[in-house]
């Protein structure tokens, strides 16, 4: 990425041009409307956002294990209809021209059939329990699953261990335990005539010694042509068959009933139609699919919420929506992905997009914290100070795949208010990928992750709405649209006040990179690398003050922007002067 090229011009000249601007500037700002900011929009959404809608809809939709097109997850689609409806949103084929708040239920045929577990159990020959029951661990069988006869099976386990050579083992018309994921296995014992497969590899940060029930959910390729089931263990149900496969050849009976059928995968998306620019939009996306409450049946309840509280601010005039404001709820990142792609003159105008994913956690009980996953910058090259990744993990980019925004410290900004105002704690981690803000990124459009980790229960058939609090609801949901309707509105005054905010962070940056370049020159770095950090935190930072322009150019902005650039320039250079 080049950097930005700045004219510069003497003081003198500069205020020569700058003073006509000036004080035209004085006289139109009697003309207009007091600016808001985002104290204001703030103001109006929080006596209106209680958590209440948000958790009732997480509760509703976390009793079911949700794919594409099966009952829970159409189930689920139809609920935020219902609360559409009733806050004033118009099914778009009964509106007329002039209803601002629209929605609509796209439906696709599914190219493969949608699946959802019935009942399933699993007991080791000659135990008087079951090890598992889907009754109390729900995640115990494998997405796509065939079903066993209704009787269930019972047959021989065969223990395939690290570097075991498949082709010498007997599996046919008997049940595969690995102590790993399944993927790497599946073809082979399929080829060899495995009836099904048991597995075990629960990662660490599930902390499975302590969570001993906890499952977390796996997955088989469709059984279109093949009849596989699969079934994932706990730390306690593994435990107890390893110890029987110890002392004696084991023998399990298995029964798992499950539903296959041909489907339609349907999508639902609300708008607030933009009264001055309704091309330009921010979309908001929640996916439904996952078993989990927090994953991601807090997602789907906070951004209704959302929707509704945009709706009565709205229909109330409180709040004018110069922009379009969109809510999007269906299948992580496709859903996403098919909005932008599907029509090019509809993504040209999404200006932002914001996924909420795993934003309802109580905190005391999954442990790690709210978190903003950041658009590429340049943390995600050079992790080091409080910048650090999830337990999720993320691969270290490149210069060529910064993506520099405004959109980055606005948000971070926004939230860290209502964090103070509600005592609450946000951080954020460094760009990791894998959910819905990935689909704008692609599209070179400004996106951003509102999420928790690491939460020991992540996956798990321990995510359950237990472990959701409506205060965390509340604050997520209420920063998220406080954040969208000063962008929405937003103009070149909007601008000016974002712009001296992130003038002011950037230095910030800049002065704790160069800290860190100092201690880390101690440590065998060098000059070389150590300013080449700090050159690309200023680029980074002159291209997000740049992008400003979206929001509403005039020259006294442009100006504005230049001579912030010229200063965060003039800063960083006195800085890199004084590595040694």
């Amino acid at each position: 990425m080049g950097k930005i090229t700045i004219n510069k011009t003497n003081n003198g000249k500069r205020a020569i041009i700058l003073l006509p601007f000036f004080l035209l500037g004085l006289i139109v700002s009697f003309a207009q409307k007091p600016e808001k900011t985002s104290d204001t929009y703030f103001n109006l959404v929080r006596p209106q956002f209680s958590g209440d809608i948000a958790y009732k809809t997480t509760e509703y939709v976390a009793q079911y294990w949700r794919v594409p097109g099966n009952t829970g997850f159409n189930n689920s689609v139809y609920w935020i209809a219902d609360a559409l409806e009733n806050a004033g949103y118009v099914l778009e084929t009964k509106a007329s021209p002039t209803d601002r708040l629209t929605y609509r239920i796209e439906k696709r045929p599914m190219e493969k059939p949608t699946w959802e577990p019935v009942s399933a159990s699993l007991q080791i020959v000659g135990d008087n329990t079951p090890l598992l029951v889907s009754s109390s661990n729900r995640n115990m069988t494998y997405l796509n699953s065939a079903s066993t006869p209704k009787t269930g099976i019972t047959a021989d386990i065969v223990h395939i261990k690290p570097g075991d050579d498949l082709s010498k083992l007997k599996i046919k018309g008997k049940v595969a335990y690995i102590e790993e994921g399944f993927r790497n296995y599946y073809k082979e014992l399929v080829a060899k005539g495995v009836l099904g497969v048991i597995t075990y590899d629960n990662p660490p940060y599930l902390q499975p010694e302590k969570n001993k029930t906890s499952i977390q959910f796996r997955s088989l390729p469709p059984q279109t042509d093949t009849n596989i089931w699969g079934i994932a263990l706990s730390y306690e149900a593994k435990e107890k068959l390893e110890a029987a496969l110890k002392t004696r050849p084991t023998t399990v009976h298995v029964n798992i009933q499950t539903k296959i059928y041909k489907a339609e995968e349907l999508t639902i998306i609300a708008n607030i139609k933009g009264a001055k620019k309704p091309s330009e939009r921010m979309v908001f996306s929640a996916h439904i699919q996952e078993p989990g409450a927090n994953d991601n049946a807090s997602g789907v309840g906070a951004q209704l919420e959302m929707a509704i509280v945009a709706a009565n601010l709205a229909k109330t005039a409180k709040v004018d929506f110069n922009r379009t404001l969109t809510f999007l709820w269906g299948d992580e990142i496709s859903s996403t992905h098919r909005y932008i792609q599907e029509n090019k003159e509809r993504a040209n105008g999404i200006k932002w997009g914001i996924s909420l994913d795993m934003v309802g956690e109580n905190t005391a009980l999954t442990g790690g914290s709210f978190l903003i996953e950041k658009m590429p910058d340049p943390s995600a090259i050079w992790t080091r100070g409080k910048d650090k990744h999830s337990e999720w993990g993320g691969q270290p980019l490149s210069l060529e795949q910064m993506k520099p925004h405004y959109l980055n410290d606005f948000i971070i900004q926004n939230f860290k208010k209502q964090g103070k105002y509600a005592h609450w704690e946000v951080n954020t981690n460094p760009f990791e990928g894998g959910s819905d803000h990935t689909p704008f990124l692609r599209a070179d459009i400004p996106g951003l992750l509102l999420w928790h980790f690491t939460d020991q229960f992540y996956h798990t058939d321990n995510d359950r709405i237990d472990k959701v609090s409506q205060e965390t609801l509340k604050n997520v949901g209420t920063a998220a649209l406080a954040s969208a309707l000063e962008l929405v509105n937003g103009n070149s005054q909007t601008a000016l006040h974002i712009l001296s905010t992130l003038e002011k962070v950037a230095k910030t940056r800049l002065k704790e990179e160069f800290e860190l370049s100092k201690n880390t020159l101690n440590n065998n770095s060098t000059v070389a690398v150590e300013r080449q950090i700090l050159e690309a935190w200023e680029d980074w930072y002159l291209n997000a003050f740049e992008t400003l322009k979206d929001l509403g150019e005039d020259v006294t902005l442009s100006q504005e922007i230049e001579n912030a650039q010229h200063r965060l320039s003039d800063f960083n250079k006195l800085q890199i002067k004084r590595l040694k």
